[in-house]
């Protein structure tokens, strides 16, 4: 077989939503770049104009404003713009076992809206077609990997990917291969992590009532079920994230769609009206995962190849893309300083600067979610009384507002 090496100074791991980002942010660079993807590439754009039910990806991301503007930031939003995306201005959560109810309102930070429901292929497709014309950015699908292993050249050591029909060298490996990463596995990360005993439910629905461009959730001491709004029928459809028991989850995937969409109206209180049809259901295991380490002398994580969260706060790729962009920062200034990219020293500055807040917020919502399975009756007071109470103080619940929009 002809053996081609081919030398890059990054090598991304990974062509998903996190990936894509980190390749647009290092366009336009003086560093040669590859994205390496074991599937295929969707090169033609997703079919948004089929606006009923079924016509929608059930994975679906809620982007943080200041995600939004990142994005903005990056030329990717433009396309997403074009496509189908739905700007969300309002939240309202309430807890389903008690009383206590908090609303977000967009308005009251100044703003036109906290955020945007955009479906995954969209975002996807977005960044991939912003990179089409890249000089610096190469982009391989059904890429093979056979090994990754370190080699010492002249100029010093470096990451050899040996694929299927050549070898690649790269400074830096960046594994952003998803929660089951290969690059973590390899390169034997070690993680802390254990099994929720939930699944998230997902899916497409139509609601009797309209969304109101308005978010919302509820907390049930089984797990909280979302309602994301979707673009089109009249504001009338929604995207769901049910996260529940696993025993549970299973029962409800076994319903017809006549009786789950009675158990969905039952378990949102009718807080759209009567669930009246559902698009493809799926199940996802959840699982809580960080990695003790984000980085070692030539290879880096960053997403849910880092990190997994809890969906209750749909924070998990808001956080992905903070890390690629200051991965993205760290790598620029170091190759503006004449310092390798895959110098430990340099990948160290990222992981100071994100998991510090990664474990944070993730230790928030791990809380968070405790909190809601409690069924003593102080604890109940407590948390109504708490929730209600950050509605009413002003000051903290404006800085609530800001972190949740990203700002």
């Amino acid at each position: 077989m002809n053996q081609k090496k081919v030398e890059f100074d990054i090598a991304i791991i990974g062509a998903g939503i996190a990936g894509l980002a980190l390749a647009n942010a290092l366009d336009n660079t003086n560093l040669k770049v590859i994205v390496l993807e074991a599937g295929s590439f969707h090169r033609q754009p997703p079919d948004t104009a089929n606006a009923d039910i079924h016509g929608y990806d059930a994975r679906v991301s809620a982007i943080t404003l200041g995600n939004m503007q990142y994005l903005q930031s990056l030329g990717a939003w433009d396309q997403v713009s074009q496509l189908r995306f739905q700007p969300f201005d309002k939240m309202h959560v309430w807890d389903g076992e008690g009383t206590g109810n908090i609303d977000f309102d967009a308005a009251e930070l100044g703003e036109l809206q906290m955020g945007a429901i955009v479906e995954n292929r969209v975002l996807v497709y977005s960044l991939l077609d912003s990179l089409v014309m890249s000089g610096n950015i190469r982009l391989q699908d059904n890429a093979c990997i056979d090994d990754i292993a370190p080699i010492t050249e002249a100029d010093g050591v470096k990451q050899q990917i040996t694929l299927s029909d050549r070898t690649i060298t790269a400074q830096l490996v960046v594994g952003a291969d998803g929660a089951n990463s290969f690059v973590r596995h390899h390169f034997d990360f070690k993680t802390r992590e254990w099994d929720y005993g939930h699944n998230a439910i997902v899916c497409t629905v139509q609601s009797e009532r309209p969304h109101k461009t308005t978010a919302w959730q509820r907390f049930m001491r089984t797990g909280p079920v979302a309602f994301l709004p979707l673009p089109g029928a009249d504001e009338h459809l929604c995207s769901i994230v049910w996260s529940c028991e696993s025993d549970k989850a299973e029962q409800l995937m076994a319903l017809d769609d006549e009786a789950f969409c009675q158990a969905l109206t039952s378990a949102s209180e009718a807080v759209l009206g009567n669930v009246q049809a559902i698009g493809k259901r799926f199940s996802v295991p959840l699982r809580q995962r960080h990695a003790v380490d984000y980085v070692q002398p030539g290879v880096a994580l960053v997403a849910d190849a880092a990190h997994t969260i809890h969906p209750l706060a749909g924070l998990g790729i808001n956080l992905g893309l903070q890390d690629v962009r200051v991965l993205a920062e760290e790598l620029q200034r170091a190759r503006q300083r004449q310092y390798s990219v895959s110098d430990v020293r340099v990948l160290s500055r990222y992981q100071r600067r994100r998991k510090g807040e990664n474990l944070l917020i993730m230790s928030a919502m791990e809380g968070f979610k405790r909190l809601f399975e409690q069924q003593s009756l102080p604890l109940l007071w407590l948390r109504n009384k708490g929730i209600s109470s950050v509605g009413k103080l002003t000051i903290i619940k404006r800085q609530l507002m800001r972190n949740v929009m990203g700002l």
